[in-house]
């Protein structure tokens, strides 16, 4: 019993991120379903933590919020979070500052653009 409230934890952890990321972009669930060519009802069920997408659900998640596909492979349990030399990974640097409150649109694009030019 233990096993399965853990994995509906985690079910529920990895909907909570992307409704969280989704509000972030403000994206309505219709956009985040137009652009992902999920259903409405599929991703409110995921955000709710009733279903694990696919990894190809969890991809064109991904690819829709901009957000780094490995950030959502370790939210959903199918990748573990470790950096180099097996030490623990900070957090996601973009995904905090899609998640900052005190940023514009388009605060959020130019600072994620410097970011991306330093680290790719």
């Amino acid at each position: 019993m233990a096993a399965d409230d853990a994995v509906r934890d985690q079910f529920k952890t990895l909907g909570e991120f992307i409704r969280n990321q989704r509000k972030a972009a403000q994206m309505s669930l219709r956009d985040l379903a137009d652009a992902t060519d999920v259903s409405n009802p599929y991703l409110s069920q995921i955000e709710r933590g009733l279903h694990q997408p696919s990894v190809r659900v969890l991809k064109s998640i991904a690819i829709a919020l901009n957000l780094s596909f490995e950030t959502l492979l370790v939210r959903a349990g199918l990748l573990e979070a470790e950096g180099e030399n097996g030490e623990p990974r900070l957090p996601d640097t973009e995904a905090a500052i899609r998640q900052d409150p005190n940023l514009t649109d388009d605060q959020r694009e130019s600072l994620l653009a410097v970011y991306r030019s330093y680290t790719s």
